[in-house]
């Protein structure tokens, strides 16, 4: 049989606090019967002591205890044991503890060598004794058997009403255990009941439920945490949605372009020449680049164990890439400016990917970058990080538009976009490289009066390159 959460936390709550009552019930009434037997022992040994006096002086007047042996039934035998009246009274006090127990009847009398004389007859093997004496020398020995068990009805009565009464407390002690146990397991397992039956619904695509937070413990950070995730989950799921249908947009495209030139080839309306191939590889390479757009895309988000970590010199990539591109910004009617420091910017990275970040930030300024223009490169340390800055002139970008700039597929302006040939794509790249390098990349308003793109990086401690 398979118990429910709530059953297992009850039946523990219950068993531990049933061992605990029942423990202390058992301690209890062994303390109990071993502490009112030895009070008991105590008493009669008190009147054993205070026996030894009157046996003494009973000796003396007698010179022997034939006085004792010769009497049935044993008159002085029973008045040496009987409580003495106190002085100058008539009034008889109430008896001894001892005796109320029953101990004058376990009271015994030996002679010097422990040879039984009269009184109790079942001696234990080691009864409590006290010698007798008589002109110095032990005429005698007043033996007292201990309790072993309690003999007599009024502490028999006793014992019992106490062993009811312990029993009575357990059992209300074991309702009030299972109460708390019961508490215990509903107030304490309601959040994870809430929480379970909420991941059901989360598992079946409800991504839109919440928890509410009732306390600021453990269950509240689990409600809490469990609604952080169903809001990342519910992101995602609009991220892959709105991907799937930026991806199947970005496809339509070149491909009606294509079906329709090719259409028209084979209707004979436009003519299978030089220009009409190079209309279809035109759309060819739009399809290309974005397919390895989107390859590059899923390489820096899955990233770190396809990359290659070594040593380089951020500054030398800069300046090899700035020469690369500064021909075509010339053409473009854009000015670029390299900004350098003298000593090395050294990095562990790919030399490849970095290289990749860089290629596609400057196309972006050349695509956006209205001419005549400038865009400004420049790099520095800055204790721990190298920083690189990328600012260019006229467009800018509104500042709630700075941050979806990294959103894969996002545009600020369609037909802008559509008209320089972009898919949205080159941005999430970049910060894609940039994070699997343990770096960051950021959009602010630039000074030039367009797009500032600040990259900031790691350092190298190792000073020396690879």
């Amino acid at each position: 049989m398979r118990l429910s959460l709530s059953a297992k936390v009850f039946l523990a709550a219950l068993a531990l606090c049933a061992f605990a009552v029942l423990g202390m019930a058992w301690a209890s009434y062994l303390s109990f019967s071993r502490d009112f037997l030895g009070y008991l022992n105590g008493q009669a040994e008190q009147r054993l002591d205070a026996l030894v006096p009157r046996f003494e002086h009973a000796y003396a007047e007698h010179g022997d205890w034939n006085f004792l042996l010769n009497q049935h039934p044993p008159e002085a035998w029973i008045q040496l044991l009987r409580p003495e009246l106190p002085a100058n009274t008539s009034v008889r006090p109430s008896p001894p503890v001892s005796d109320l127990t029953g101990a004058f009847l376990r009271f015994s009398l030996l002679d010097a060598e422990h040879r039984y004389l009269i009184g109790f007859r079942d001696l234990p093997p080691v009864p409590l004794l006290r010698a007798i004496h008589w002109q110095g020398r032990v005429v005698g020995w007043l033996a007292l058997t201990p309790f072993e068990a309690v003999i007599s009805d009024g502490d028999r009565r006793f014992q019992q009403s106490q062993i009811r009464s312990s029993l009575v407390i357990a059992f209300v002690c074991l309702l009030l255990a299972a109460a708390l146990a019961w508490w215990i397991a509903r107030t304490l397992l309601r959040p994870i009941r809430t929480v379970a039956g909420a991941t059901h619904r989360l598992a079946a695509g409800d991504y839109g439920i919440q928890l509410p937070i009732r306390s600021a413990d453990e269950a509240g950070q689990l409600a809490q945490d469990f609604n952080r995730l169903a809001r990342v989950l519910a992101s995602n799921e609009l991220q892959r949605r709105a991907f799937m249908a930026d991806i199947s947009h970005e496809l339509r495209t070149p491909l009606a372009v294509l079906r329709g030139e090719l259409e028209a080839m084979e209707d004979g309306i436009r003519p299978l020449d030089v220009s009409g191939l190079k209309s279809l590889q035109t759309e060819v390479g739009s399809l290309n680049k974005l397919v390895d757009d989107l390859f590059e895309l899923s390489l820096a988000e899955v990233g770190g164990p396809t990359y290659r970590h070594e040593a380089l010199d951020l500054a030398t990539l800069l300046a090899l890439t700035a020469d690369a591109w500064r021909p075509r910004y010339r053409q473009a009617g854009l000015e670029l400016r390299l900004e350098l420091p003298d000593a090395p910017l050294l990095i562990r990275g790919d030399e490849a990917r970095l290289g990749q970040l860089f290629y596609n930030l400057l196309e972006n300024s050349l695509r956006y970058t209205e001419a005549p223009g400038q865009v400004h490169l420049s790099a520095r340390q800055l204790g721990n990080w190298l920083q690189v800055d990328l600012q260019d002139s006229a467009p800018g970008v509104p500042a709630a538009d700075r941050e979806r700039l990294f959103e894969r597929f996002y545009r600020v302006e369609g037909s802008r976009s559509r008209r320089s040939g972009g898919a949205g794509l080159g941005l999430a790249i970049c910060r894609g490289i940039a994070e699997v390098h343990g770096g960051q990349l950021q959009a602010k308003e630039s000074p030039l009066g367009g797009l500032w793109l600040e990259l900031r990086l790691p350092a190298l401690a190792d000073r020396s390159p690879a």
